[in-house]
């Protein structure tokens, strides 16, 4: 019995099943007391870890540039970043190093990278670029003196090591899997905030469809905040605006993100239509949240903990050896098929033969 044997018996994550076993806070205790059940009823035993050494050898801190768009104030309480912290963490222990956090404000670049590199005495650091344009990590990199790793975004022209997510990949498996499933008439919900990972699946997705000589029409294509999870206003009112001009509502809609697919669904059904029966609903990222909502999302999978530990691995290569080490590493995504998405029905694929 192993950690990805239990989180599929309890229909969890894996980085749920480590915080239930470990004590940790961060899942609800109905889901802690099922994945603590199965876990004895299974008689599963953990491996026993590498005895710690006898002093840690360093400090990595984990550097945040947070706002009120993608990253928020609060982004350790955000699904998708959470899982990833508990990884980096893990994996910064196995090493013998501990795990510092700071965030910095992003009007005040170069004094914020000064007194964090300074002030917390740091071996190095993994800084979350999800939300970080080029030009900001240009000043970034000036301002940096210790060695350092960006995770989630990746510039090709900059001399800086990156950990990135192969997000045309993903988006590609996702257009991929509607057009595969035979839908023609497919919808678009994007984040109004945009960083480089949603373009980079904007520009998979379009690929696919392409290839499946399936056009997505601009008035198709809606646009909602990024980091709701439940219904949203702006949606719904992007949608009746939509269907009052006599259109009916595409048959397939792919989200840019989890959480705008949730907050989609929950969206949809107060504007009383069904998923996946009237409408199929594909994310992207694969939080745990994605299993929890009605009907389980169909998604693309983000290897969070792969990422997490090559991007410490990487950091403590360049600590240790005293030499930058720039690699780009981009880790390739898995499409995930759950309930929320279905062949169309047959009277749409009818009309659509006959269109």
């Amino acid at each position: 019995m192993k950690l990805d044997d239990i989180a599929r018996l309890a229909g969890v994550s894996k980085a749920a099943v480590s915080l239930a076993l470990n004590g940790k806070p961060g899942i609800g205790p109905e889901t802690r007391e099922r994945i603590l059940q199965i876990a004895n009823e299974h008689g599963y035993q953990p491996k026993t870890k590498t005895a710690p050494r006898d002093q840690q050898a360093g400090s990595i801190t984990f550097l945040v540039f947070a706002n009120s768009g993608i990253v928020l104030e609060q982004y350790y309480q955000q699904p998708f970043f959470r899982e990833l912290i508990h990884f980096i963490e893990e994996r910064c222990r196995a090493h013998g190093y501990s795990l510092l956090f700071s965030s910095v404000d992003m009007l005040n670049v170069q004094e914020g990278i000064r007194k964090v590199t300074d002030e917390k005495r740091s071996d190095g650091v993994i800084l979350l670029g999800t939300n970080l344009n080029k030009e900001l990590l240009e000043q970034v990199t000036d301002s940096m003196s210790t060695p350092f790793v960006v995770l989630d975004t990746c510039f090709e022209t900059l001399p800086i090591p990156f950990i990135q997510i192969n997000n045309v990949m993903g988006g590609y498996q996702a257009g991929k899997h509607l057009c595969g499933l035979g839908h023609r008439d497919i919808g678009y919900i994007a984040s109004d905030i945009r960083i480089r990972n949603f373009d980079d699946r904007r520009v998979g997705f379009m690929q696919a469809l392409r290839e499946t000589r399936v056009e997505l029409d601009e008035e198709k294509v809606f646009s909602v905040a990024p980091t709701i999870l439940s219904s949203q206003d702006e949606l719904k009112k992007q949608l009746s605006a939509y269907l009052d001009k006599g259109l009916a509502l595409p048959a397939a809609l792919f989200c840019e993100c989890d959480y705008i697919a949730i907050s989609a669904i929950k969206s949809l059904t107060e504007l009383g239509f069904r998923v996946p029966n009237d409408v199929s609903v594909v994310g992207f990222d694969n939080i745990s949240e994605a299993m929890i909502v009605s009907p389980e999302l169909t998604t693309v999978h983000v290897e969070k903990e792969r990422m997490a530990h090559l991007a410490v691995d990487l950091l403590i290569e360049s600590i240790v050896s005293g030499a930058a080490v720039t690699s780009k590493i981009m880790v390739d995504t898995q499409f995930i098929e759950r309930m929320s998405s279905r062949a169309p029905a047959p009277a749409t694929a009818t009309s659509l033969a006959n269109g």
